[in-house]
């Protein structure tokens, strides 16, 4: 029920030198170099995405570094209830200093019981052969009509990952529903809509980008992948809302993250 990533990315410490290994700066995103989330209280069908800073994992005289990192999923007991074998990772030192930030996900099922877990996350200096861990809690709720996932990409895969959108660019605004019911046929009926607000709380457009799902729809699949194109024509600071309605049921679920798009000079 439990599907995991770790990784880390960009590059660290100066060739040569040696720091005390810590890891800091540690917080919930919304997909990997996302936006913070506040809330650690997630649906069935959700992603946990932990960001944080490492800092002093030693490097050779090529600037190659090698580390590690585990993660495991413990209950309230603190008996594990999942364990990521350590992955084996290597990085080069191409812009010097002495950081690099770190990302670990893990994706729960649709099917994942409710209640209270924690996330362990150790990260290894092979080289130094130390290692530092942290832990996070957070919930799992019982299964309701939701939206989950919520992350934007430069790309209509939902692969790159935007952390800094300027305008000009296209930004993929990608999320799924959880919860839905489904027709005497076994279909859903879901209509979705994604509205910008500008910094004054005024909507952007007229009418917000309006989807909807419906039809042929296997009854197997228990998370509705979504996704809206934003055309990013000036810079300014927003707030994108993204909400569906179940159209069987009659609930509605929505979510909001605020954007900020940078001028290009």
């Amino acid at each position: 029920m439990w599907k995991t990533l770790a990784l880390v990315a960009t590059l660290g410490v100066a060739a040569g030198e040696a720091h005390c290994l810590t890891v800091s700066n540690v917080r919930t995103t919304r997909g990997i170099l996302g936006i913070p989330r506040e809330d650690t209280k997630f649906l069935p069908g959700d992603q946990i995405v932990l960001s944080f800073d490492i800092e002093g994992v030693t490097a050779d005289d090529d600037g190659k570094m090698s580390y590690g990192i585990t993660l495991e999923v413990l209950d309230t007991d603190g008996k594990v209830k999942f364990r990521q074998a350590p992955r084996e990772l290597q990085a080069v030192n191409a812009l010097g200093g002495n950081r690099m930030p770190g990302y670990a996900e893990v994706k729960i099922g649709v099917q994942q019981p409710p209640g209270k877990y924690k996330l362990k996350i150790t990260v290894t200096d092979h080289s130094a052969k130390k290692s530092k861990s942290f832990t996070r809690s957070f919930e799992i709720l019982p299964l309701k009509f939701g939206l989950v996932r919520l992350h934007t990409t430069g790309d209509p895969e939902g692969l790159a990952p935007v952390p800094f959108p300027g305008e000009g660019q296209t930004l993929w605004i990608n999320y799924a529903a959880v919860g839905f019911d489904r027709d005497e046929k076994g279909n859903p009926n879901l209509v979705t809509t994604l509205r910008v607000l500008d910094e004054d709380g005024k909507a952007t457009t007229p009418k917000p980008l309006t989807g909807e799902i419906k039809g042929d729809i296997p009854k197997d699949v228990k998370a509705l992948p979504m996704q809206f194109a934003l055309q990013l024509n000036r810079s300014g600071k927003f707030t994108v809302e993204v909400a569906a309605t179940d159209k069987l049921s009659g609930k509605k679920a929505k979510l909001s993250f605020p954007l900020r798009v940078a001028r290009l000079k």
